[in-house]
């Protein structure tokens, strides 16, 4: 199976993931021995975002550029598209990709990464639309899970903090369903809880999860039994004028000396960025913090992912 366009993680199957986790080693290789890559030159990708984001943006633009392409773009589309008077998105993504070889969206409406795909003529890459993925970001959460673990079967991993709206955790859940012997923890207020079409997702699947709500306690038990720990923020504007709960939960999910005391030493620490208060730049040095490492595996993914979609092997 050959995805012309990556649009959620549902589209995925195993086989494709390894051949694209390929792609990946192999560039990571030949950057690490010092060989020229020159794989995509002549080649444009367009950043289509209106929505900013630092981290995603520039990932994609090094990722290009570091195989020989080119980017055009911008990161505030709605105040320079015409779709403000009237253009539709459609006609926006049919413009832009009569320019280059493949577009990156970005976007605040969710479903509009599926819109733009129907329409486009270059490959689709969905840097995140709204409430519902992020695969991007997921994959390379997935590759850095298999690189560390050596393999992604028999992985138990938990959940904490805004499950509700974290489209990259959405993302990675669809993925490790796809995986045998998935063990999966949510721990969040219950006001942040997981929704019910993924829990549906993953009982329909038959993958293991269990909830947990509110509760320090159960964290604690929680961290002692996993082999990832995924962080993920709490956002203050969630809680409105109730600033007690905000502050409530705040420390219920924040990483602490005693959950490190209670993880294993070779559980891994893992956060998409951007922390706040549950991830204290202390945890930065304890050897099991590997979220920067998520950012390094993140450039060579991307640039096996640009590879895949614009048909180019890397060998």
């Amino acid at each position: 199976m050959v995805l012309h366009h990556i649009v959620e993680a549902q589209q995925f199957n195993k086989k494709t993931l390894q051949e694209i986790f390929i792609f990946a080693d192999r560039v990571k290789e030949r950057i690490e021995r010092g060989f020229p890559l020159e794989l995509l030159r002549g080649k444009i990708l367009a950043n289509l975002f209106y929505v900013k984001s630092i981290r995603t943006m520039f990932s994609f633009e090094t990722a290009m550029k570091r195989l020989g392409g080119e980017v055009i773009g911008t990161e505030s589309g709605e105040a320079f598209s015409s779709e403000l008077v009237g253009a539709t998105l459609e006609d926006t993504v049919r413009m832009v990709g009569s320019f280059v070889d493949v577009i990156v969206l970005r976007h605040y409406q969710s479903g509009s990464a599926k819109r733009a795909a129907e329409v486009s003529p270059v490959p689709i890459i969905n840097g995140g639309d709204g409430a519902a993925q992020h695969p991007t970001q997921a994959i390379v959460d997935l590759y850095c899970i298999e690189k560390l673990m050596g393999g992604v079967d028999g992985v138990s991993i938990a959940f904490l903090g805004n499950l509700m709206n974290s489209r990259t955790i959405r993302s990675l859940v669809y993925f490790l369903a796809k995986y045998s012997g998935i063990k999966i923890y949510f721990a969040s207020p219950r006001t942040l809880k997981m929704k019910d079409d993924l829990k549906e997702y993953l009982t329909e699947h038959r993958v293991s999860f269990s909830e947990s709500f509110d509760s320090a306690e159960d964290l604690m038990e929680i961290a002692s039994k996993v082999d990832i720990l995924y962080l993920t923020q709490i956002p203050e504007d969630h809680f409105g004028d109730r600033i007690c709960d905000y502050d409530k939960y705040r420390e219920i999910f924040r990483i602490n000396q005693n959950i490190l005391n209670r993880l294993r030493k070779d559980t891994f620490i893992m956060h998409p960025f951007p922390r706040g208060d549950e991830l204290p730049v202390q945890v930065d040095k304890d050897p099991r913090a590997i979220y920067f490492d998520q950012i390094k595996y993140g450039q060579f993914l991307r640039m096996g992912l640009l590879c895949y979609v614009l048909g180019v092997r890397v060998d």
